[in-house]
């Protein structure tokens, strides 16, 4: 869409641009998408117009999926039928294994790389619980592929020394609401769930390579399970937290609507201060909408000017090979999670068991080797949940 539009034409840029700008933001962290588009505006307009880009490329999403956390909420409180979601959960198991496989074909082309996925998958799988789990797994991918040179080898006299002072902003923020946020959580101040909500998102937005589909299981267990675990524990009960059904809701809603995948952070951060008041509840989607995206701006941003000399490193390369693979295990891994939280069990002839399965083999087979919109496979499970 973006070769449609930006390159054939309005001739913005040229197809060696968006190329050059889309492989520098894979190999940040964030919404990957998001921070395309907003080079393409700091390209056409510098800063200025690199923000309002970013402003109006996610407000129709944030606004839609922070008015469904309302949504949702005014359903549960008037005990309306919620079938026509059920259907939504298994949907979105499907997406992430489309996601999954069609990453492995782009990703996954040698044996270290198999390795990797394999091994992500597996530790994924298993400690899915731990808080660390997604960015060790990329960090350490990255670099077991750098222990080769045969693969994108060192070329030519090495780039000029980087000046990092231009990320300052970005850690002095990620330090500051840590600090905020645990103060918050040890002194129990008023509004400590602002602050802790902060951190949550910024944190996510800071650490999160490979898009929309691995910030789903991040934000999964830390509003889902953690807060589980805690409560057992009876340790630390003001928590944030939100089911799993408006989790799995929202995470499959999220693709009916136009917008980066990203956006499902204003309607977790509604639903996550959604016992307290309307406006509270407001104030968690505006927290969750621009906390999410701040990193991926400021990154994008800063490191943007030292593109042509980060290019040049040989490590760069080499690391972004091994973090493709490890993304694809995390996502494998998160899916065979995710389904363990629907009922599969075919044998015992149950229609619901049945068709939980069916919907997610059909999604998958939909977006595989059909030309279906993608938004159009929520409706229909919409649908679906209604009529049966």
């Amino acid at each position: 869409m973006m070769f449609e539009t930006f390159v054939h034409r309005r001739k913005d840029v040229t197809e060696q641009e968006l190329l050059d700008f889309n492989a520098f933001c894979q190999m940040l962290p964030g919404a990957s998408s998001t921070q395309t588009l907003t080079l393409i505006g700091y390209k056409r307009g510098g800063l200025p117009l690199a923000i309002l880009t970013l402003i109006i490329w996610i407000l129709p999403a944030c606004t839609l999926m922070g008015s469904l956390s309302f949504l949702l909420d005014y359903i549960n409180e008037n005990s309306i039928n919620t079938g026509i979601f059920k259907y939504i959960q298994p949907m979105a198991v499907g997406f992430i294994a489309f996601s999954a496989f069609r990453l492995f074909r782009l990703s996954v082309k040698n044996i270290v790389t198999r390795i990797i996925m394999v091994a992500c998958g597996l530790l994924t799988l298993f400690l899915f619980k731990t808080p660390w789990i997604f960015p060790s797994l990329i960090v350490a991918a990255g670099i077991v592929t750098n222990f080769s040179n045969k693969r994108i080898p060192q070329k030519g006299v090495p780039p000029k020394k980087i000046k990092w002072g231009n990320i300052v902003l970005f850690f002095a923020l990620f330090l500051i609401t840590g600090f905020l946020s645990e103060t918050a959580r040890k002194q129990e101040w008023k509004n400590r769930g602002a602050y802790n909500l902060f951190e949550n998102f910024y944190r996510f937005g800071s650490l999160v390579f490979g898009g929309g589909d691995v910030l789903m299981p991040m934000m999964y267990e830390q509003y889902v399970v953690r807060p589980q675990v805690r409560q057992e524990k009876q340790t630390n009960v003001n928590v944030l937290k939100i089911s799993k059904q408006e989790f799995l809701t929202g995470s499959g809603m999220v693709r009916a609507i136009p917008g980066p995948v990203f956006s499902i952070g204003s309607f977790v951060g509604g639903m996550a201060m959604k016992d307290k008041s309307a406006s509270v509840q407001l104030l968690g989607c505006v927290i969750g909408s621009i906390a999410i995206f701040l990193p991926s701006a400021l990154l994008v941003l800063f490191f943007f000017p030292v593109w042509h000399n980060l290019k040049k490193y040989a490590v760069i390369f080499r690391s972004l090979e091994g973090i493709n693979a490890a993304v694809v295990g995390i996502m494998a891994g998160a899916c065979l999670y995710l389904m363990k939280d629907i009922s599969l069990d075919i044998t015992d002839g149950s229609t619901i068991h049945i068709m939980n399965v069916a919907v997610i083999v059909a999604t998958f087979a939909l977006l595989s080797f059909t030309k279906v919109k993608a938004p159009l496979i929520p409706f229909g499970c919409l649908l679906l949940g209604w009529l049966i």
